[in-house]
């Protein structure tokens, strides 16, 4: 499904504890509410925000960037159930070392079904499902997410080719196939916790990503 239109609505000054960025807000217009996102089937809504940090030069040379979906549980409030929180400092300290970079920050929360389908998730977690067969207990799939928009957002900023910092290969496909060249993989891998190394386990056997080591049983 693409966006009928992207813009940009926002873009202000962001000194952050990593360096100094500059802070971006856009909105995508959908033709249609994503039927796999929880708000948007509930909540009629068509629209989708993104928000870039950007700092540097990102067009003399091609930027790292990271694609972050929004994790209101580990982003803000510090959760080891997941390892988002720790993906999100590294990305942003590669960003500062090198002294340019974006990150995307995209309102994907629970891999795109929704906060509250998310904490229904954790529930079934606790039962011992794991985070894959929780969402499909819920009716979703393991990973509604879709990156046109980090795609559309990256053409508006006159950036084509990319360093992309990921252990998930779908978004470099997403990007490849939306017309972002990825010219490097570079690893977002973070030293596993164990109140997340079953997720982590999974993510690896059951969605593909790509880890250095296997993690341990769950």
């Amino acid at each position: 499904m693409g966006f009928a239109s992207v813009t940009k609505v926002a873009e202000a000054d962001f000194p952050t504890r990593w360096g100094h960025f500059r802070i971006l807000g856009f909105e995508g217009l959908l033709p249609a509410p994503r039927p796999c996102c929880e708000h948007a089937a509930q909540e009629g809504r068509r629209s989708e925000g993104l928000v870039a940090l950007v700092m540097g030069d990102v067009q003399s040379a091609p930027p790292l960037v990271r694609i972050h979906s929004q994790c209101l549980t580990g982003d803000v409030f510090g959760s080891l159930r997941c390892d988002c929180r720790l993906q999100l400092e590294l990305a942003l300290k590669k960003i500062a070392a090198e002294g340019a970079g974006i990150l995307l920050y995209e309102q994907q929360e629970g891999r795109g079904i929704g906060l509250m389908a998310k904490l229904k998730a954790y529930e079934l977690q606790d039962e011992g499902l794991d985070t894959v067969e929780a969402n499909e207990e819920l009716g979703f799939a393991a990973d509604c997410r879709e990156y046109e928009l980090p795609a559309e957002v990256l053409k508006q900023l006159g950036v084509s080719k990319v360093r992309l910092i990921t252990n998930n290969p779908e978004k470099v496909a997403a990007l490849e196939s939306a017309g972002i060249e990825v010219l490097e993989r570079i690893s977002a891998e973070v030293e596993p916790l164990d109140s997340f190394a079953g997720y982590l386990k999974t993510k690896q056997e059951k969605m593909g990503h790509i880890l250095e080591t296997m993690v341990g049983e769950e």
